[in-house]
């Protein structure tokens, strides 16, 4: 059977293959080519900004319920696609099927919370006379979409980080130029067309895939007003730079720390969640569990409890639904995994679990005796690696959390109110979760990171701020 061929999404349709780059997706578990996709060219996307502008200037005249209508018929159609959807991820990213089913849900979500807000998104009543100047006069605000915008979106939640950028662009009245994932880029093309079989207006959504010289114009470019990019922090921040007076928004990577103190009720919980929160998806998740510090009385008692958890994940083909440990994306990513935890050996870390290679699944690995100054520490492993050290009292485990350049999220498990509290006034990242794992994301609340892991918030209202201005009328 030939394989499918994805063009660029322009205008509400593929423009075909003529005079372009065609190269193969092919599944990261076993190599098997899935589709031929067409590499858009520098006059495409010069196509697509003249199609989101016209798409803008229509959406942005859109009555808040008729978007509220297009971003529900969105979340019903991505639900009824759900199994297929879920196995396209699988097949395209690596996911492991209950986990990218999981994703779908999740986006079908997004776009419904983004329905939700339309309905209440605007502005406020102001009372003038606080000031005696502003006495008999009525001051209103409104917010407005602020202009066409880019979005760059990773291979690891090809579906739903997508969707955190077109569904509070859609409610806001705005039109997005996407590049997907190189590894990754068969959701953004059915989400598309979702789109436009929903009634979404042709150029709202414009799917690009690009090589790097083309792209680079989603951030300089002035026909953009705002950069979403999610991915790593090298490539957000050069984007940051390269930008001029363009709003940026930076979701960026991060190396995401657990706190087990010695006061939590159930530790076999704690020990079997953070297994699951540190190899889900062989860890290629931004805030996937790559620290954890845990009391050194209750050391030994957690170490065997989390080394029997992470044996007993299921690794291998993602098609299975008992699967846990997929793929890694890509053989350079599983080798550079492979070599931190030589360099990490060779420094003095101790292995604990030993994560084997088979094909292109890496089992777990847990690593002890680690500092911060190994990269399994300080960087973003974002691989099956995790590490474990003691801490003597709470604050000096704090100090360790805060001890990197990445601040996303981080969790805390404590049956003590004021080290909940403590924590969240001491951690310098952007969520704190206290009695679960910091790979807790809920699509509705803010998130975001400081320091190396960006800046801006994601999370549907949030981000719908970010997308418009605030407006000021004075009425005398």
């Amino acid at each position: 059977m030939p394989l499918e061929t994805c063009t660029p999404w322009i205008d509400g349709r593929s423009v075909g293959v003529r005079g372009r780059r065609i190269e193969t997706v092919r599944a990261p578990f076993d190599g098997r080519p899935l589709a031929r996709v067409a590499i858009a060219t520098s006059g495409d996307l010069d196509a697509a900004i003249a199609a989101a502008r016209t798409a803008f200037g229509e959406l942005r005249r859109w009555p808040r319920h008729a978007r509220r209508d297009l971003l529900d018929r969105v979340a019903r159609a991505l639900t009824a696609e759900r199994r297929s959807l879920a196995a396209l991820l699988s097949a395209d990213c690596g996911k492991p099927i209950s986990q990218a089913l999981g994703e779908v849900d999740r986006a079908a979500l997004t776009f419904s919370f983004a329905a939700d807000e339309a309905r209440r998104f605007g502005g406020e009543f102001i009372p003038m006379d606080l000031d005696p100047r502003g006495v008999g006069m009525t001051g209103l605000t409104q917010r407005f979409p602020i202009g066409p915008i880019s979005a760059i979106s990773p291979f690891n939640f090809p579906l739903n980080l997508l969707a955190h950028k077109l569904a509070p662009a859609l409610a806001v009245g705005s039109a997005v130029v996407v590049k997907p994932p190189p590894q990754a880029p068969l959701a953004a093309f059915r989400l598309a067309g979702i789109l436009a079989e929903c009634g979404a207006p042709p150029g709202a959504c414009n799917v690009l895939p690009m090589d790097i010289s083309v792209a680079e114009r989603l951030a300089t470019d002035p026909a953009f007003a705002l950069l979403s990019f999610t991915g790593s922090a090298n490539v957000g921040w050069h984007l940051k730079r390269v930008a001029g007076k363009k709003k940026v928004l930076l979701e960026l990577g991060g190396n995401a720390a657990a706190v087990v103190h010695e006061d939590v009720p159930d530790l076999d919980w704690v020990a079997e969640r953070l297994a699951f929160g540190a190899f889900a998806y062989a860890g290629q998740v931004c805030i996937k569990v790559q620290r954890i510090l845990v009391h050194r009385t209750i050391r030994r008692r957690f170490t065997r409890r989390f080394l029997e958890a992470s044996a007993d994940l299921k690794a291998g083909d993602p098609r299975d639904p008992k699967t846990v440990v997929g793929p890694m994306i890509d053989t350079a990513a599983l080798e550079r995994v492979q070599s931190w935890v030589a360099e990490a050996e060779a420094a003095g870390a101790r292995v604990l679990l030993r994560g084997r290679r088979r094909g292109s699944v890496l089992r777990p690995t847990v690593l002890t005796d680690v500092t911060p100054r190994m990269k399994v520490e300080r960087e973003e492993v974002f691989g099956p690696v995790t590490t474990l050290t003691p801490y003597r009292d709470f604050a000096s485990a704090l100090a360790r959390v805060n001890n990197s350049a990445y601040g996303l999220q981080a969790g805390i498990f404590t049956a003590d109110l004021r080290r909940a509290f403590q924590s969240f006034a001491t951690l310098e990242v952007g969520g704190v979760i206290v009695n679960d794992f910091p790979m807790l994301r809920l699509d509705h609340y803010p998130y975001g990171g400081v320091k190396d892991s960006g800046f801006g918030r994601e999370g549907v209202r949030y981000a719908m701020e970010e997308m418009s201005e605030l407006r000021m009328l004075v009425l005398k």
